[in-house]
């Protein structure tokens, strides 16, 4: 199993309690961690390995490198396993296969409550092969693929904590937002006034109105107008970019 971190020590014991049943390695690539993020990995004995990059897609791909086994779970430190996820797991790569690797749908969470609505509900390729799986070096957004797209889907749902709060929802989307826009750079994307300003307003549409987000309880538009705050800084990050070239 490989988790990458950095100050994750909020949701990084319960992540790695609910995974030590199924994991027979734990692997964590840090970034500079000043919390007890490192005191809780030694706690499940996991192996470290410094990394110092904001690069998502390098660091998981690192990680990958040092598994010693066939099979990986990539297992971000906000994400927790509930038990017939487990079996689900330990099922699927136990017997012989035909798939290179299994996408797992995610349950995600806005301040304690799962939601339901509005995008929420996805899939990732996250336990594959190691052989058979590649990763593309992005700043975020980054996304694991298995040779000739031969992959399974599983039905029980990954746990994820990712909005704990107000302050730590906004600050991670300024993170994405800075790191998507310089992304966009490197793919040579240009911004525009239509960019900066019409995208956001459908970003919220799209989740709160067309994918009916509205039926998730009523913080629920807090997340969206971040979507949307998310979509506004990136466009005008990158803008700021491209004046700088």
């Amino acid at each position: 199993m490989v988790t990458i971190t950095r100050n994750a020590a909020r949701i990084l014991d319960l992540s790695l309690c609910s995974a030590r049943n199924i994991a027979n390695e734990i692997i964590i690539v840090d970034n500079n961690s000043t919390d007890e993020t490192l005191s809780i990995a030694k706690k499940y004995e996991a192996r470290i390995y410094p990394l110092s990059t904001d690069n998502l897609g390098q660091q998981k791909e690192y990680g990958v490198k040092q598994a010693k086994y066939e099979w990986v779970l990539i297992l971000d430190s906000d994400e927790v396993i509930l038990p017939k996820l487990q079996q689900e797991i330990k099922k699927a790569i136990s017997k012989p296969t035909k798939y290179y690797g299994f996408e797992i749908p995610y349950q995600n969470h806005l301040f304690g409550k799962p939601l339901y609505y509005g995008g929420e509900n996805y899939h990732k390729m996250v336990l594959f092969k190691k052989k058979y799986a590649s990763i593309r070096h992005l700043l975020v957004h980054e996304h694991f693929r298995v040779k000739n797209l031969n992959h399974g889907r599983l039905k029980n749902k990954m746990q994820h904590f990712s909005y704990l709060n107000l302050l730590q929802m906004y600050a991670k989307f300024t993170d994405y937002a800075i790191r998507d826009a310089r992304q966009k750079k490197l793919d040579f994307e240009k911004s525009s006034l239509a960019k900066i300003f019409k995208y956001p307003a459908h970003m919220f549409w799209a989740r709160y109105i067309k994918d009916k987000g509205y039926k998730d309880y009523w913080p629920r538009i807090f997340l969206d107008l971040g979507f949307a705050y998310m979509e506004f800084l990136t466009y005008s990050y990158l803008a700021l970019l491209n004046l700088k070239q």
